[in-house]
């Protein structure tokens, strides 16, 4: 599937927590595309049209949140998509700051916070 300009990236090892927010990013309208990892992420995005969001976990197998943004920062066609992103617990704030990431959100994610993210950038 080729991404649009409203597409969303989501970049999530659990496979629950990736079909619950592509689930409901698909019910409010939005292209969504989805990784296990980093280095599928990468792939993806090189293949892909338009991506307007990525939503980032920071640990996963393969290639972790911190090394996938490393490479997506070093790849000028890439570094300008905002990412936000998620974790399980809300010690990673200063990690994802110094990243340059957009937001930050802990899991559960809070749907309603996110749609409003989404509608600023998609």
């Amino acid at each position: 599937m080729h991404a649009d300009k409203r597409s969303i990236l989501i970049v999530e090892d659990d496979e629950d927590v990736r079909g619950a927010l592509a689930a409901v990013l698909e019910e409010e309208g939005y292209s969504v595309l989805e990784a296990r990892h980093g280095e599928e992420a990468l792939r993806m995005l090189r293949g892909a049209g338009a991506v307007c969001l990525i939503l980032l976990d920071l640990f996963m197998p393969t290639m972790n949140g911190w090394a996938f943004r490393d490479e997506q920062r070093r790849d000028p066609d890439l570094s300008a998509i905002p990412v936000s992103v998620l974790a399980a617990d809300g010690a990673s704030v200063k990690s994802a700051a110094s990243m340059g990431a957009l937001d930050y959100m802990v899991k559960p994610v809070d749907f309603a916070r996110l749609l409003k993210l989404i509608a600023l950038h998609c």
